[in-house]
């Protein structure tokens, strides 16, 4: 009777860690997932389309959120460690003062300036630069 109780226990246990690896999986995908139907948005030319790909991105984004929480409150998932503040402010200054640079150099090729693509390059560098450092500015 002992010996059974305690091998339904072992399954029970091994059970749980193959449905926490299931459930990562799964999150793992649902990201992933939330990333090519941000591309997909982008790139469609038809409002109809876009508007799917945004549907379908919320969705996805929802459905993240809510098997992120669940494993959170069973202790499948540990919250990443908090970043400082100095460093996430430091980030929305980058990306604000990139955003502004881009929306120049957009208006200034749509009014037919000739200005090169250099600065796509620099800003293309620059990403490469952060990733290549392994200081990723949308994951603090």
């Amino acid at each position: 009777m002992y010996s059974q109780q305690q091998g339904q226990q072992q399954q029970h246990a091994g059970g749980v860690m193959q449905d926490k690896d299931m459930l990562f999986t799964i999150l793992t995908d649902l990201k992933r997932t939330v990333g090519e139907y941000t591309t997909a948005t982008t790139e469609a030319s038809c409002p109809m389309v876009r508007q799917m790909f945004m549907e379908l991105q919320n969705h996805s984004l929802r459905m993240q959120g809510d098997l992120y929480n669940f494993m959170q409150q069973n202790n499948m998932y540990t919250k990443p460690q908090p970043a400082l503040k100095q460093a996430i402010d430091k980030q929305i200054q980058q990306v604000q003062q990139n955003h502004q640079q881009m929306d120049q150099f957009v208006q200034q090729q749509l009014n037919g300036g000739g200005q090169s693509l250099s600065f796509l390059a620099h800003t293309q560098a620059q990403a490469t630069q952060h990733t290549n450092s392994g200081k990723n500015p949308y994951y603090m």
